[in-house]
Order: structure tokens, then sequence, then C-alpha cells
């Protein structure tokens, strides 16, 4: 069936095409988020990587190409907090000239750029995780629960958590003491 095969070839590189063109349109906003979970910019190419790797090895089970972003994003996070718990100690970095300036982020607007960073490299992966999704991706916690696969009301839980540490660590490198 020489027909057939060339329909298979066929197939199989228009779907390689449209992988690409996902991957490719998706790289920036997917090393970004891996670089605010992870706090490391080697670390974080390396999951990015290794996270299109698995999506390439797993792209037949993707059905809805319109739902790329969210399965990749699971991907990635997954990917990521795999990577974290290897590495067994969150290093502490300062994460400042990583973070995207966008308009209208309140955090950086009231905040020095530089005391953020290392706030948010404090936290532990869980909670960095829900802080990387709600604020690097704009997910509202509905989403980013759907695709961590966990109850809102534990994204919810962590992302109060987060953001009450944020504060403290916030406040006490601004020599303002913690908030109550």
């Amino acid at each position: 069936m020489v027909g057939g095969e060339v329909v298979e070839i066929g197939e199989a590189s228009a779907r390689a095409d449209a992988f690409r063109r996902l991957a490719d349109s998706h790289l920036e906003k997917s090393y970004r988020l891996a670089r605010a979970i992870l706090g490391d910019a080697a670390e974080a190419e390396d999951a990015t990587h290794d996270a299109f790797v698995t999506a390439w090895r797993k792209w037949s089970t993707l059905r809805d190409p319109a739902r790329f972003e969210h399965w990749f994003d699971r991907i990635l996070v997954n990917t990521c907090r795999n990577r974290a718990r290897r590495i067994h100690r969150w290093r502490t970095q300062d994460l400042s000239a990583e973070l995207p300036a966008t308009v209208g982020d309140a955090v950086r607007e009231t905040q020095d750029r530089d005391v953020v960073g290392a706030a948010l490299a404090r936290l532990g992966p869980e909670h960095r995780i829900v802080v990387a999704m709600r604020f690097y991706r704009d997910l509202t916690t509905d989403e980013i629960a759907r695709q961590l696969g966990l109850p809102q009301g534990t994204v919810k839980s962590r992302l109060h958590t987060a953001m009450r540490r944020l504060h403290v660590m916030i406040d006490e490198a601004e020599g303002k003491g913690a908030l109550e």
C-alpha cells in the first residue's frame, strides 16, 4: 500500500508542523513559568526542554489542539515539580531580573522588584507553583485547580499562605516589620 504510506507520512508531517508551531508560540511563556517555579535559569531551561520532549512523545494523546496551552502547562508544572524534588532543597536566588514587566501588576507597582524576587525565591515549591500560575499566567484559582488536579480550596489556601508569607518577607526586607 504505497498510497496509504504517503497519507500516513503526510498526516505525521502535518501533526509535527502543528506541534512545532504551538511549541514555538508557547516557548517564552513556558520558560518564564518554569523560571518562576524553579528560581534558576538553567533549571528552567532544562525543565522547559524536558516538558516539550514529553509533550512531543504524548502529542498523539492531545485530542483538541486548542487546549494545547492547558495540556502543556500541566506537563511543564509536573516536570518542574519533579525537578524540584530531585534538587531536594530550594536555593534562594534573586529572581528580580527575570520578572516580566506587565502593565497593571500591583505587586511591581507597590514593591521593589529586587525584594519581590528574593521573597519569591524563598517560597517552597507548592506555593511558588500556584503564585507563578496565578500571576505569571493570570489563571483563576479554578483554572489552576483543574490544571494541577487539586481541589479549588487547596489552591486558594496555598495562594493565601504564599501571599501572606510574601507580604511578611517583603515587609521584613524593607524594615517595616511583619504584617499582622
